[in-house]
């Protein structure tokens, strides 16, 4: 039984057809295709994404993704989501008729 080769590498072209690709960290190059698990879960891939692929040892310009890795961010407090400004004791009044 064959054994497939697990790789790293970073999504360098995003292609029709669902096929990507993909920069080793050695700088080759090779054309990657998503797994069935991605597909069924919507698992988006965009351009700039790690990713993990398995590939058969007899063809080593094809591959298939079959993880997208986790981004580390270099920041260590990430910038809040603004939503509008906060209405706190500096409300307004209701406006109210007197008779």
């Amino acid at each position: 039984m064959e054994e497939s080769i697990e790789i790293e590498g970073t999504v360098v072209t995003v292609l029709p057809g669902t096929t990507f690709r993909v920069r080793l960290d050695n700088k080759h190059e090779l054309l990657a295709h998503i797994s069935g698990k991605l597909r069924k879960n919507f698992i988006k891939i965009g351009v700039g994404d790690r990713v993990k692929m398995e590939m058969s040892p007899y063809d080593l310009n094809q591959a298939r993704i079959c993880y997208r890795l986790k981004q580390t961010t270099t920041q260590s407090n990430p910038p809040k989501r603004s939503f509008g400004p906060r209405h706190t004791s500096s409300r307004p009044k209701p406006y109210r008729e007197t008779e």
